[in-house]
């Protein structure tokens, strides 16, 4: 089971998006994929998973919990203009080949 905690969620007025850090207790399991935080984000924070960007997860050495950042803005536009390329890549869903 995985729960996640909010450690701070601090305003940015100017970019027009929250910054938020956050920790991961994952027990008897491995550190949950990205789109999974992602949504779990969007649900705790009651806003839509288009305006959620997971920036980085990193797990503890020795322990079962991982430690995030994600920003999280007023609109989907507004991500898509200041997240970085590879960001927006990392948050999106893998692409079906066929």
């Amino acid at each position: 089971m995985v729960k996640i905690m909010i450690i701070n969620n601090r305003r940015n007025e100017l970019l027009k998006r929250n910054e938020v850090v956050f920790k991961i207790f994952h027990e008897n399991s491995p550190t949950p994929p990205r789109l999974e935080i992602r949504n779990e984000l969007a649900r705790m924070l009651k806003t839509d998973v288009e305006k959620v960007y997971v920036r980085k997860v990193e797990t503890m050495t020795g322990l079962q919990v991982a430690i995030g950042e994600a920003h999280v803005y007023d609109s989907p536009e507004q991500a898509r203009m200041i997240e970085p390329e590879h960001i927006i890549r990392r948050n999106s869903p893998k692409k079906e080949e066929g």
